[in-house]
């Protein structure tokens, strides 16, 4: 991905989405599109026009964190998008980056797979930032079964929701789980912009799936913590679940979610009898169901 490019549609992106009336500009000419004008940007930011327009040519070395907390403010980024922003900085500064070096050559641990599989009532899965599935405990497995499902053999969220027709179905609210997805490789690429593995995929997306590329242009950018979910899985039908996710301390590449029911609830039955039947070892695949 070409650095000067992300930052100049980051930043135009941004700048679009603001109206005068929202940024505390009363009056002045007609406008022929939405959003502030560079020059209004730089008056808010307390910069130059000429200092802010190379900024969103995208070049932003040199540029200090006063600056940057400035534009961030006039352009009202919440925190996620400050972050890209800085993010978005240090990768163009003086001292080339590094790739990031891989805190777990070795894969999932054996203490760590029982650790997983020590929770027994609750889905509990860890992905890395290339969206591949990495582990799971026996519900989590179960609750994802039609990742398991790409002839390749590689469980990547990514790919299913963008390239099998089956993620519609699967994810009821398809269409935020998309933009979710997006926004959060985003936010990966901003952090890492070396790494090969997601550009790699970023760049197969793009090229395969017209609703991937269009979310790309957009440049939005979340950080992904908590929320709800919504699934219609193939076995045990709707489920509503809540989920938290969590950094792994001991690999910073890897994001643990824990999905959980409200108690008493049908999702909360549901989850029990997939539970039942990932731990007799039946199947519960897509097929199964045909």
């Amino acid at each position: 991905m070409d650095h000067r490019t992300a930052v100049s549609d980051f930043l135009r992106t941004r700048r679009d989405r603001i109206t005068p009336e929202q940024a505390g500009i009363i009056g002045g000419s007609r406008r022929r599109v939405p959003g502030l004008r560079r020059e209004e940007v730089a008056m808010l930011a307390g910069v130059s026009v000429e200092y802010y327009a190379r900024m969103e040519r995208g070049d932003l070395a040199g540029v200090s964190a006063e600056v940057l907390d400035s534009v961030a403010q006039a352009l009202r980024l919440d925190e996620a998008e400050r972050d890209h922003l800085d993010d978005l900085a240090r990768a163009a500064g003086p001292r080339p980056m590094r790739r990031r070096k891989k805190a777990c050559e070795k894969g999932v641990t054996p203490a760590f797979q029982r650790f997983l599989d020590a929770v027994t009532g609750a889905p509990v899965w860890v992905r890395d930032r290339r969206m591949d599935f990495v582990a799971a405990n026996a519900l989590g497995r179960a609750l994802y079964a039609p990742l398991f499902e790409d002839p390749s053999g590689r469980a990547n969220t990514a790919r299913f929701t963008f390239l099998d027709p089956a993620a519609r179905l699967f994810f009821p609210d398809w269409e935020a789980n998309a933009d979710g997805i997006v926004a959060t490789m985003r936010t990966y690429a901003g952090q890492n912009p070396l790494d090969k593995g997601l550009t790699d995929l970023i760049g197969e997306l793009v090229t395969r799936s017209d609703a991937f590329r269009q979310r790309w242009s957009v440049h939005d950018v979340r950080h992904h913590r908590v929320g709800a979910k919504r699934i219609h899985h193939p076995v045990v039908g709707d489920l509503e679940l809540s989920y938290e996710a969590m950094d792994l301390p001991a690999n910073p590449d890897w994001f643990m979610f824990a999905y959980t029911a409200e108690p008493g609830s049908p999702t909360e039955e549901r989850i029990r009898l997939l539970g039942s039947l990932a731990a007799t070892d039946q199947d519960i695949s897509p097929r199964s169901t045909t």
